[in-house]
């Protein structure tokens, strides 16, 4: 099939690659416009646009879809010359207008990074970790006018493992969801797919913000542990301390009882953190404006309580 991909990070990638390695003709990529970065804010094009022009692809980057805008009108103009049968979309980014959804005999087929109906939204992969979720997986489905209601194409499970963070289970996805997509494909073309209705109790995983990632010491140490993990490594799991803003890493659950929330206890090799319930060992953690270090390393040097003992007397908010 002739198809145009619509997608823009890095998972986007794998998605893209395994396209490229199919049957099918990839004519262009849809992605975002390029993007100001680093400390020189120069501009930087989309990881799949990066991708695209090493393979000579042709590339679109409308900053809007809609038909009132100059964008939108161009958009029009291409996806009518190019003729696609298909357009896969994976984290592209950009709302689909109603008008654009028969642009391709075989309409927009997103891959989506859970089992639909659960956990429709931006942040599905965060979503399933921070909920407890014990099965993930990915799903193809045509997109329709509604958040990712879609008729089902096509699914593939993925166990959440007890030690995963968002970035290792989405890298799973990702290359799990490429496989599937390129079935997709493949089965669309040959006409061996039915579209099902999406079935079952909808959940939503709205998109992340950095107040979200703040760790909420109150919970139970599971959900500590799960919070953690889930908002790792974007945008990135932080507590505060006297005013100021420390990013954590994994914690490790344990039998101690005797720590209120966010309390803070230091030993000679270890930090401990109080929650809700137990407490939990501090992994790593980010002072400001310094890189990510052992916890028990930052609190010998940092809370001056004395490397022979188990109490500092300050507390995480």
């Amino acid at each position: 099939m002739r198809i145009i991909f619509a997608g823009t990070p890095e998972p986007a990638v794998v998605a893209l690659e395994s396209l490229l390695a199919s049957k099918h003709e990839v004519v262009a990529v849809i992605t975002r416009p390029d993007a100001r970065k680093g400390r020189g804010r120069t501009l930087h094009p989309s990881p799949v646009k990066a991708l695209a022009l090493e393979h000579d692809i042709e590339v679109l980057t409308p900053t809007s879809l809609k038909p009132d805008t100059e964008d939108g009108q161009a958009l029009r103009a291409a996806l009518e010359r190019l003729r696609p049968d298909a357009i896969p979309v994976v984290a592209y980014g950009n709302l689909i207008t109603p008008d654009l959804l028969d642009a391709a005999p075989h309409g927009w087929v997103n891959l989506h990074f859970s089992l639909l109906p659960a956990w429709r939204g931006a942040a599905p992969v965060q979503a399933a970790i921070a909920a407890g979720d014990r099965v993930t997986g990915a799903t193809t489905f045509r997109i329709d006018e509604g958040l990712d209601t879609g008729v089902i194409l096509g699914t593939v499970k993925e166990e959440i493992l007890p030690t995963d963070t968002a970035d290792d289970l989405l890298t799973r996805l990702a290359y799990k969801g490429a496989d599937l997509l390129v079935e997709t494909m493949d089965g669309l073309e040959a006409g061996d797919i039915t579209g099902k209705e999406q079935v079952g109790q909808a959940t939503y995983a709205h998109k992340i913000t950095t107040e979200d990632a703040r760790v909420p010491w109150d919970t139970d140490a599971a959900g500590v542990d799960r919070h953690i993990r889930a908002h790792t490594p974007g945008p990135g799991a932080w507590t505060q301390l006297q005013g100021q803003r420390f990013k954590v890493g994994p914690v490790t659950i344990t039998e101690r009882e005797d720590l209120s929330p966010g309390e803070i206890a230091q030993t000679k090799s270890a930090l401990f953190v109080g929650t809700g319930s137990v407490a939990v060992e501090l992994g790593k953690i980010q002072p400001p404006g310094k890189k990510m270090m052992a916890a028990a390393d930052w609190a010998r040097g940092a809370l001056k309580t004395g490397a022979d003992k188990d109490e500092s007397g300050v507390m995480f908010q």
